[in-house]
């Protein structure tokens, strides 16, 4: 854990602690002060700002349509709206392209906005970058799978590693940033056999999205998990609440009270004073 404003923040060394233990754990990816508030009331101990804040938060079509500013601002946030998680900041599309921006611009996550660990997309082609980022002493968390980062190079958000070829290159990734000394790696949109198999290969935590259970622990979107948004949610996110459809109600039922006079009531209205009313009567 890390000290910041006298509180114990975890660290990524929680998560591999927690992995040794045989412990499972959430991660929430969030991007405001009331989800990374939402996540430290229910103990989740570390929260992802993902770049997947371009879609689900600011209303792209892709996560390449923002960079650093964007999730600089973000970072900061949520490291100011919460307390005790690790805060780990999604490194967003060319902000790594090479090491020296890579390093440029993970300080700044570090150093600026007050993260905790960085994440970026990519497998064996990343091991240099990631050896050159934990030298510099950056937490790195890699990403392989599906990685949205490159979806315009692909039809659709699918599965990978389905065939055996594919597979066995997703492991050599794996094996790659763990020995490029990766803290944990995220494995999404890949068969739950293929991601068991290299959470047994490696020793340090495995991050299933649409990965299956056997992962070290799983990360979902905050809004896709508590269903904030119109149209169906994934798959893997499993439904657990349905918050749109309860804001749409209160909305509505505000929307029709303020149409017919009934809101603002008194109790939601300030009230003069004597001395007040009777000077207003008298302007």
């Amino acid at each position: 854990m890390s000290t910041q404003g006298g509180v114990r923040r975890n660290s990524i060394a929680t998560l591999q602690d927690l992995r040794d233990a045989g412990q499972l754990f959430a991660l929430l990816t969030a991007y405001d002060r009331g989800t990374a508030e939402l996540a430290e009331a229910a103990e989740i101990p570390a929260i992802l700002v993902g770049d997947s804040l371009a879609q689900v938060a600011l209303g792209h079509e892709s996560t390449v349509r923002i960079g650093m500013s964007e999730m600089l601002h973000h970072v900061a946030a949520v490291v100011r709206s919460s307390r005790t998680a690790l805060v780990i900041a999604d490194m967003p599309f060319l902000s790594y392209v090479d090491v020296a921006t890579a390093a440029t611009n993970a300080s700044a996550f570090l150093r600026d906005a007050g993260a905790g660990a960085v994440k970026l997309e990519g497998g064996t082609e990343m091991a240099p970058t990631v050896r050159a980022l934990v030298e510099s002493g950056v937490p790195v968390i890699g990403h392989i799978g599906f990685t949205p980062q490159s979806a315009l190079q692909q039809d659709r958000a699918r599965a990978q590693g389905k065939e055996p070829a594919a597979a066995a290159g997703l492991l050599a990734d794996a094996l790659a940033l763990q020995a490029a000394g990766a803290a944990a790696i995220v494995i999404e949109l890949v068969p739950a056999e293929l991601a068991a198999l290299i959470t047994v290969r490696l020793t340090i935590p495995t991050i299933g999205i649409g990965a299956g259970p056997h992962c070290s622990g799983q990360v979902q979107v905050a809004p896709d998990l508590l269903g904030l948004l119109s149209g169906p949610a994934p798959r893997h996110a499993g439904g657990y609440a349905t918050l749109r459809d309860h804001a749409l109600a209160g909305l509505t039922k505000w929307r029709a009270d303020v149409a017919a006079g009934t809101f603002p009531s008194t109790a939601q209205s300030l009230t003069a004073s004597e001395e007040l009313r009777a000077a207003l009567a008298s302007m």
